[in-house]
């Protein structure tokens, strides 16, 4: 018999690793073409991994919630070879036959790997499972490759969000170490730390000299839970997902340009084509496609909105991937992606729309549905909220929120004069990354997507 590695694949642009969440299959089990292994989990998506090949488990590498990188192996399968009946006498005999047609030296390079692979990831990940600090991949692969213990990396003070320990702390820990200025010591739990204080203050009344601002550590701030209170922790998906936020936050100078748009024309243009539609097509027409459509007319002619940032490159993307946040029941989000949105027409647009939306809330999207968006659109409006300032998807330097639709008393402005009237109004909120789009281009491109939705050709056919 061969072994067949099975790989985490790539999950999407900007996805490095993904948590094992389930094993649907077993050491032993027969696995199918194409049969579903194991579960993942991303921030952006849950999936299920299939196999590339028929045969049968024969290694599990991870355990669930371990962290895997894209292309690290996952698991072993056993792949039977082909067989004439001649060559078959016997069950035992021929599976013993089959082994010995296994080169030996390529069954030792595997089995090799397998061991370097098991000792890299269990020492490690035990101990990350044991504290109660986050640690980033990044961080956790400088302290592997500078050979920092597990002890020592818990003893390093901590600049970042709740005292978490960023490239930056890990960096100049290193450099002190080099130069010899480390002393390491271990964590003091705050309730400990709270403890040692007070017993300190007890027996010292005096005032103690105040410590230099370089040689106190960051202090983390925990909130504490009373008597009726109940502590939920968060899912892996949600943790991802805050990460991702903060990292976006982080990286992205976020601006906002807002603008308030009369949708009276799009309202009733909907209201009177909807239900033909519907019968006619099986879908139903939202206003999501009719607003994507407007968004990647608005693309095309500003497509220095359609970009990423590497560094200090900035790409120009050729398609117009428009992602489309969804909602999940659990209250999570995903964003799943309408590819080349500025080819399609409304008909499409409705029925991938629709598609993508039903598969986002069953947990059943595929990886490369979630890979590749240029740029992002979110409808607050869904829950009621009449504008927001959404955060934005990385790489992308742009999102757009869709808020409420609601009926408001307007100036028409005529040639016999002003008058007022009951007008279907919106909001949309541009957010968008101000190192490389500045306000006039991100003013400039949501007032583009206004002007489409208030010129709506009330005759159009569908």
């Amino acid at each position: 018999m061969s072994k067949f590695e099975l790989k985490l694949p790539q999950m999407g642009e900007s996805v490095a690793e993904a948590t094992l969440t389930s094993w649907l299959k077993e050491v032993g089990d027969t696995i199918e073409l194409d049969e579903a292994v194991f579960e993942i989990a991303t921030d952006k998506v849950d999936s299920e991994v299939p196999s590339e090949v028929e045969g049968v488990l024969a290694e599990k590498l991870f355990e669930v919630d371990d962290i895997i990188k894209v292309g690290q192996t996952v698991a072993v399968i056993e792949v039977k070879g082909s067989e004439s009946p001649a060559e078959q006498p016997a069950e035992v005999a021929g599976d013993a036959e089959e082994e010995e047609m296994v080169p030996k030296l390529a069954t030792a390079a595997i089995e090799e790997q397998l061991a370097v692979a098991k000792e890299t990831v269990a020492a490690p990940v035990a101990a990350y499972k044991t504290s109660d600090r986050f640690y980033s991949p990044l961080v956790k692969n400088i302290a592997n490759k500078e050979q920092i213990s597990f002890e020592e990396l818990e003893a390093i003070p901590g600049t970042g969000l709740e005292g978490r320990v960023t490239k930056n702390d890990i960096l100049a820990y290193l450099e002190k170490k080099q130069n010899g200025g480390v002393v390491t010591k271990p964590v003091t739990p705050p309730a400990q730390e709270e403890k040692a204080i007070s017993v300190q203050e007890e027996k010292l009344p005096k005032a103690t000299p105040t410590p230099k601002a370089e040689d106190t550590p960051h202090k983390v701030t925990t909130a504490s839970a009373t008597g009726g209170d109940e502590l939920i922790p968060m899912t892996r998906m949600g943790k991802l997902v805050a990460q991702h936020m903060i990292q976006s936050v982080a990286t992205s100078a976020h601006v906002q340009s807002f603008i308030e748009v009369d949708v009276t024309k799009v309202v009733a243009w909907r209201n009177k084509v909807k239900d033909a539609f519907e019968k006619r097509e099986g879908e139903k027409l939202t206003f999501t496609p009719i607003f994507i459509e407007a968004v990647a007319k608005a693309l095309k002619k500003f497509p220095m909105v359609n970009i990423s940032v590497e560094g200090d490159t900035v790409i120009k993307k050729k398609n117009i991937n428009i992602g489309m946040a969804a909602a999940l029941p659990d209250g999570n989000l995903i964003v799943p992606v309408i590819k080349n949105a500025d080819q399609l027409n409304l008909v499409g647009m409705a029925k991938v729309v629709n598609d993508l939306a039903n598969r986002a809330r069953n947990n059943a999207l595929k990886p490369d549905e979630i890979k590749e968006g240029t740029y992002t659109v979110t409808n607050v409006g869904t829950f009621g909220s009449v504008f927001g300032t959404p955060i934005i998807n990385q790489p992308q330097v742009g999102i757009l929120a869709l808020g409420a639709i609601r009926k408001m008393p307007a100036v028409i402005e005529t040639s016999e004069g002003d008058f007022i009237g009951i007008r279907s109004k919106m909001f949309l909120s541009h957010s968008y990354d101000h190192r490389v789009v500045n306000g006039a281009l991100g003013g400039m491109f949501v007032k583009a997507v206004a002007d489409y939705l208030e010129d709506w050709d009330s005759k159009r056919d569908i």
